[in-house]
């Protein structure tokens, strides 16, 4: 008969090592260390265990002094060591007492039971070494750039220098949920990523081709095939003072693993990594405050600044004594189980899987202006199809009347309501008309704006583009506002969509008119916000990308930019309706702002080159009249082939707008 001791046991990877442990030999005991307060759950657990009468709880705690263990098992062939600090957020104190002192209490256990002691350590070790590590490799003279990394490597280090000691040691790569059922127990590792991926999926069409950066490669292994190889290398004899890569044979290109799980999420999978941009990023690491923008970027998507760094390696990990000892056991390739992850996430992981739904809008009145067309129109079918009633405004009164006939014939409830949202009295009635049929309204989406696309010198003598500008996007939406705030206070509730533009984060050339009344809208609506906070009144500015809307379709080079439907923007401001969030950015706007925040004199030079590649519009060549309209233009986001383009060899202005105008948001 044989009996283990096993640390970590109650963990994700240990619950499945002990299940194997038992299963492979009817014989088997397992004592598992289990803290006091867990000792209750820990038996409820093994209560229904086809093994449960052969797994004990043994009390103790890994950061206690030697385990805190009062009455050890007597006779103990092996202990196994999995407890640990996985977490890459962990602060230095944190992971060295689980890690390092918890490791020096196992040892001593292991020498007093005379047992062998096999370490669940990581490839983590190899920090940042370049080309291949083998399983015999340790101290290389990496750098180790965490505390988790240094960590780990003290504690292997432990190990293999006890002496008297038989030892094992086991490294895994990262670890992944269940092959076969998905199943993982927290967001860790590359799951910090899923959120982002999810958002690429709901913003863009899967068929876009999306060129994606080279972030080199990562290394990721499911637990049921780290757990059923360490119970096998565990049972075999003559294996003591060996090292064991429990890691998929080859690396694993970034563009690979994301191209599994946006297949699986229904996004875009990407058309291949952009030549050159492995070297690009490395040079752009180096820049002054570069790390400070990357840390920046990524926490806006949820991703810790801890963890980003750390997903993929520089080594290659070598496995080939491992294989040989599991006797032909194959990884398995990450395309054939990413979807059973992505299905497990999504239902039971994802931070938004408990946010309201569609019925958040049932029975709601949501007044819409700039509503006849485009992206306006768009949302008005989307909010009366999940129960709303709305209420729809614009200028045009025949356009108006159609676009309510054409909700209401989609079977859903819509009110037309024309008005010039500049004119003050119009407003004043407009919301007086609106609050005497329906009471309240429980949503204002600004949505009606203009947009003006002409460089200041060429705006000296036209001071009326900034007038009308400010009319519609500033002053008509604030009119607005503070017609509807009373009746919300007064019922303690009320949410205001400001559709707002990217152009205020990138700060165009030749948008100054524009940027600035989306600007102050957005400003306006922040301290709003605040001072109305306790009165149950929120807001959310909605920075919105370029949309395939009748105010783009005379422009040529829009043409050949792969834009979202207004349908697809609509989906962004029913988000934005239902969550409430403060703020919807996309990622390129994200990233402008932060370059401006950290790097302001590289982000005003590329700005200047794109100002002076890009021309004025016909109009401000005096050939044509100055587009506008009374829904939001999206011109403004013709912004990011200037920003950008100068940074990017492509063949043409419209192919570099391309690869920089997806329409994310998150």
């Amino acid at each position: 008969m044989v009996s283990y001791l096993v640390t970590g046991g109650t963990g994700f990877l240990g619950r499945r090592v002990v299940a194997g442990l038992l299963a492979a030999d009817p014989t088997a005991t397992v004592h598992v260390l289990v803290r006091a307060e867990s000792v209750d759950k820990f038996t409820a657990q093994t209560a229904t265990h086809p093994h449960g009468d052969r797994v004990f709880a043994v009390v103790g705690d890994l950061t206690a002094e030697r385990l805190g263990i009062e009455n050890a098992p007597e006779h103990i062939d092996h202990v196994l060591h999995l407890g640990a600090v996985y977490d890459m957020t962990a602060d230095e104190q944190t992971a060295h007492a689980a890690n390092v002192a918890g490791t020096e209490s196992v040892i001593a256990l292991a020498r007093e039971l005379d047992a062998t002691l096999h370490h669940v350590s990581s490839v983590a070790v190899a920090g940042d070494h370049r080309g291949k590590f083998f399983e015999d490799d340790f101290d290389l003279g990496q750098a180790l750039t965490s505390p988790y990394h240094r960590t780990k490597f003290a504690a292997e280090k432990l190990v293999r220098e006890a002496e008297g000691l038989r030892w094992r040691v086991y490294r895994p790569a990262i670890i992944v949920g269940d092959s076969r059922t998905g199943e993982m127990d927290k967001i860790d590792g590359p799951y910090y990523f899923f959120s982002a991926i999810g958002a690429l999926a709901t913003a863009l069409p899967a068929e876009l081709p999306l060129p994606l950066p080279d972030l080199g490669a990562t290394n990721v292994v499911p637990v049921d095939y780290v757990a059923d190889a360490m119970v096998r290398l565990v049972r075999r004899d003559d294996l003591d003072h060996r090292t064991f890569h429990l890691v998929n044979p080859r690396p694993q290109p970034f563009s690979e693993i994301y191209g599994a799980l946006a297949a699986a999420a229904g996004g875009p999978v990407g058309i291949g990594t952009v030549p050159g941009s492995a070297k690009a990023l490395s040079g752009l690491g180096h820049l002054p405050y570069a790390p400070a923008v990357r840390d920046f970027l990524f926490e806006r998507l949820g991703i810790p600044a801890e963890v980003a760094p750390h997903v993929s390696f520089s080594a290659e990990f070598v496995a080939d004594s491992t294989r040989a000892q599991l006797h032909g056991m194959v990884v398995p390739s990450f395309d054939t189980y990413a979807a059973r992850l992505w299905d497990y996430w999504r239902s039971n992981l994802d931070p938004q899987r408990g946010r309201a739904t569609s019925d958040a809008l049932t029975d709601r009145i949501v007044l819409i202006t700039g509503a006849s067309a485009g992206i306006g129109l768009a949302t008005a079918h989307a909010v009366a199809s999940r129960g709303a009633t709305v209420l729809m405004v614009a200028r045009g009164v025949d356009e108006l009347t159609a676009a309510r006939d054409a909700v209401r014939e989609a079977g859903g409830r819509a009110f037309a309501y024309p008005c010039d949202i500049t004119d003050a009295d119009a407003v004043d009635t407009l919301v007086k008309t609106v609050l005497a049929d329906h009471d309240h309204v429980d949503y204002l989406v600004n949505n009606a704006g203009r947009s003006i696309r002409r460089s200041v010198a060429n705006s000296v003598a036209r001071m009326h583009d900034f007038e009308r500008t400010m009319a519609v996007n500033y002053f008509g939406a604030v009119r607005l506002i503070l017609g509807l705030l009373p009746s919300m206070r007064e019922r303690g509730f009320g949410h205001i969509v400001n559709i707002s533009s990217i152009a205020v984060q990138a700060k165009v050339p030749r948008f100054a008119a524009y940027a600035a009344s989306k600007s102050a809208l957005d400003n306006f609506s922040e301290i709003a916000a605040v001072e109305n906070r306790g009165a149950g009144v929120t807001f959310t500015s909605v920075r919105m990308p370029l949309v395939r809307t009748a105010m783009v379709a005379p422009t040529e080079v829009y043409r050949a930019l792969p834009l979202p439907a207004p349908e697809r923007a609509a989906d962004v401001v029913v988000r934005a309706l239902i969550e409430r969030p403060d703020r919807i950015d996309t990622p390129v706007g994200t990233f402008s702002q932060a370059v401006e925040m950290f790097m302001p004199s590289l982000k005003r030079t590329i700005m200047h080159t794109g100002f002076r590649m890009f021309g004025e519009s016909t109009a401000a060549q005096g050939k044509s009249t100055e587009a506008s309209s009374t829904e939001p233009s999206r011109s403004a986001l013709s912004m990011l082939g200037p920003v950008l383009s100068p940074l990017m060899v492509v063949p043409s202005p419209a192919a570099r707008m391309s690869r920089v105008l997806p329409g994310i948001h998150w």
